[in-house]
């Protein structure tokens, strides 16, 4: 969730020209992230690990177009960093919950 609000806060620094482009793909990847894992923790171990698979995917989308926005030069480093260490952290997280989830299965 904390990377949701923070792509949410990054994208608002955007180009308007880029809201139906750019900021809603960055905003749907990283929203997609947390109802991933929402959705597989209703259901069972092995299901979970599913979804936890396509919130790694989302997050590798997102990390993306974070790398897309970083060139195109709509942010700076200034306020892009936290967002990619938070991404970063996340995705350590993600793996090792996907590991531990395979190992129960």
């Amino acid at each position: 969730m904390n990377l949701v609000v923070a792509i949410y806060g990054l994208t608002k620094r955007f180009p308007r020209e880029e809201l139906y482009g750019l900021t809603s793909q960055l905003r749907r990847a990283a929203v997609s992230i947390p109802s991933n894992i929402g959705e597989g923790h209703q259901q069972g171990t092995k299901s979970y690990a599913h979804f936890v698979s396509l919130a790694l995917g989302s997050l590798a989308e997102a990390e993306t177009q974070l790398e897309v926005a970083t060139r195109l030069r709509y942010v700076d480093a200034e306020h892009i960093a936290p967002v990619t260490a938070l991404a970063g952290e996340l995705g350590r997280v993600l793996h090792g919950l996907r590991r531990s989830l395979q190992a129960r299965s």
